[in-house]
């Protein structure tokens, strides 16, 4: 072999490990603002049930929500190809709300990677059960 086919070679294991952690932990994102004045006051402090489960308006602004804000880690249409977790099997009901919100306010981190960015205090509570209103029309159990 070569010692340019080395160096190639060697080149190709660094840029796949890059790109490898780069999947796992994506890092900054850009959350992209909501227009959720459409749909009723629900107060500052976070509930621990879906005040907007099966509301028609709210199922809309959380598909766009997700479009803009989630698709690109969980997957179009909430069904993920692997990088995320498939949104489409979270829990129904009041301990899959809970275990959203928890999520979607604080994210997730492990070893000092972000495998998903805190989206309460930056898209707020309205957004976040539009959101999970859409997700439930998405549920395979």
């Amino acid at each position: 072999m070569t010692s340019g086919r080395i160096l190639l070679l060697g080149a190709l294991a660094v840029l796949a490990g890059t790109t490898a952690s780069q999947l796992l932990a994506h890092g900054d994102v850009t959350p992209q603002a909501v227009d959720t004045s459409a749909l009723p006051d629900i107060g500052e402090e976070w509930l621990e049930k879906n005040p907007y489960s099966g509301n028609a308006k709210a199922i809309e602004i959380g598909q766009s929500a997700y479009g803009q804000n989630c698709a690109r880690c969980h997957g179009l249409d909430a069904e993920s190809g692997g990088i995320a977790p498939d949104l489409r099997y979270l829990e129904q009901g009041e301990s899959g709300d809970q275990w959203f919100a928890e999520r979607y306010r604080h994210g997730s981190s492990h070893d000092g990677k972000v495998y998903m960015p805190p989206f309460g205090d930056v898209l707020g509570q309205k957004t976040g059960w539009a959101i999970r209103a859409w997700l439930e029309t998405k549920f395979e159990g």
